[in-house]
């Protein structure tokens, strides 16, 4: 081989690791966002699950206080049917919730090579 084309070579396979290596730092700065937020939502969500459940708590203490003996079964009952309703709610409309692509970001680009790459 010439000189030439060795040379050719060597400065190929340095711009593909080059970009090699740009695509797996923007891959690792997404892996980290990613992270952190999900973090974020999941210590989120177990407080507002843990504070929540206290006030309803005590509202369903303070309601069953409030009405008479006679009626308190038929207020316990409606309130059960009630928080359980409110959950099932609260499950459909997360499960409907769209969830973002994790490496999007990352996706598109690496797409966006092999569009230029192909001839």
């Amino acid at each position: 081989m010439s000189a030439g084309l060795l040379g050719s070579v060597r400065n190929l396979l340095d711009s593909v690791l080059g970009l090699a290596r740009t695509r797996l730092e923007l891959l690792s700065a997404e892996l980290q966002e990613a992270l952190a937020t999900h973090a974020f939502a999941v210590v989120g969500a177990c407080a507002a699950l843990v504070l929540g459940a206290l006030g309803l708590a005590f509202a369903g203490i303070a309601v069953l206080l409030a009405i008479a003996p006679e009626q308190r079964l038929a207020a316990d009952t409606l309130m059960a049917l009630v928080f359980i309703a409110a959950g099932a709610a609260v499950a459909l409309v997360l499960r409907a919730r769209e969830r973002p692509r994790v490496f999007e970001a990352s996706l598109d680009e690496l797409q966006r090579d092999r569009e230029a790459l192909t001839p």
